[in-house]
C-alpha cells in the first residue's frame, strides 16, 4: 500500500512540475508530459482504491482517509476525460496540485480496514457516491475556469497584458467551456441527489430527513440550478457566471467538509479520522 502511495504522489508531483514548466515555457510538451503522468499516477491511485474495496468488502469511504482516496480518483478520472477532449492545459496547473495534496492528506489520516453493514454495497449508494463526486470534480473545474476568466477580463478592461494574457484562450472560449463544466457537473449532481433520495428511503424509511448535509446539497443544488435557469433564460454570461460559478463552489466546498466537522448528521462517518 505504501508504494503504491508513493509512486501515485510522485507522479503526480511530476505532473505538477511539467504543467508548471507549460504555464512559464508555453511548450505544449511539458503540457503532454504533465497529462501522461496524471494518467500514469491516476491508475496506480486506482490501483489504490481497488485494494482498499478489497480489503473492506465495500467502496472504501467510511472515513475521511477513503473518501478523499475516492473523490481524488473521481477528479483525476474527470479531468483526463475534459482535458482529451477540450484541450485547457492551464488547468493542470490548478487541479492536479489539488489531487497531490488529496493524497497527501489522505496518507495523513488513520486508516484501518472496516468491514462493515452491507448498506455500502447498495447500488443506490455506489451511484450516489460516485456521481456525486463526479459533479464536485465538474464544478471545481468551472471554479477554476471562472477564476481564469476574470483574470483575463481584468488583463482586457485594463489594457495591462500581465502575465496570463498570452497564456489564456479568448473569453469566449473560457465561458464556454466553464458552461461545459457547469451543466455537466449539475447533471451528474442531480443524479447523485435522486440516488441519495433513494438509497435514504430504503435505509432509513424516509427520502428527506432534515439531516444538515441533505439541507446544503439541496441548498447548493437550487444556486447552480438558478445559474443554469439565468444563463439560459436570461442571458447570464461572463463575469456574473463566473462570480456564481465560484460562490457555489465554495458552498460546495463547506457542504463536503464544513458540515460533516461542524455540524451533526448521518454523514459524519464519511469523514471521520
Amino acid at each position: 500500500m505504501k508504494i503504491l502511495i508513493f509512486i501515485t504522489l510522485f507522479l503526480y508531483g511530476l505532473s505538477t512540475i511539467a504543467y508548471a514548466c507549460h504555464l512559464f515555457g508555453r511548450n505544449q510538451r511539458f503540457a503532454d508530459l504533465g497529462y501522461w503522468f496524471l494518467i500514469i499516477g491516476s491508475l496506480f491511485l486506482g490501483a489504490i482504491v481497488f485494494q482498499e474495496a478489497a480489503q473492506s468488502g465495500h467502496i472504501p469511504v467510511h472515513n475521511l482517509h477513503g473518501t478523499l482516496l475516492v473523490a481524488g480518483l473521481m477528479i483525476a478520472l474527470v479531468f483526463i476525460v475534459f482535458q482529451y477532449r477540450i484541450k485547457f492545459n492551464i488547468l493542470g496547473v490548478f487541479m492536479v496540485p489539488i489531487l497531490f495534496l488529496m493524497v497527501i492528506t489522505a496518507t495523513l489520516t488513520p486508516y484501518t480496514p472496516l468491514h462493515t453493514k452491507n448498506i455500502f454495497n447498495s447500488f443506490w449508494l455506489i451511484t450516489h457516491i460516485i456521481t456525486i463526486f463526479i459533479g464536485e470534480a465538474c464544478l471545481a473545474l468551472a471554479c477554476a475556469t471562472a477564476f481564469f476568466y476574470l483574470i483575463q477580463e481584468h488583463a482586457i478592461k485594463t489594457k495591462t497584458k500581465g502575465f496570463f494574457f498570452n497564456r489564456l484562450p479568448s473569453l469566449e472560449w473560457i465561458d464556454h467551456s466553464g458552461y461545459i463544466f457547469i451543466i455537466t457537473g449539475f447533471t451528474a449532481l442531480t443524479i447523485g441527489l435522486i440516488t441519495g433520495f433513494i438509497y435514504a428511503e430504503l435505509i432509513w424509511g424516509r427520502f428527506w430527513s432534515w439531516d444538515p448535509k441533505e439541507v446544503w446539497a439541496g441548498g447548493t443544488w437550487l444556486l447552480y440550478a438558478a445559474l443554469l435557469h439565468g444563463r439560459i433564460s436570461a442571458g447570464w454570461r461572463g463575469r456574473k457566471a463566473a462570480l456564481l460559478s465560484i460562490a457555489g463552489f465554495a458552498i460546495l466546498l463547506f457542504t463536503f467538509f464544513g458540515v460533516n466537522f461542524l455540524m451533526k448528521g448521518h454523514h459524519g462517518e464519511f469523514t471521520a479520522f
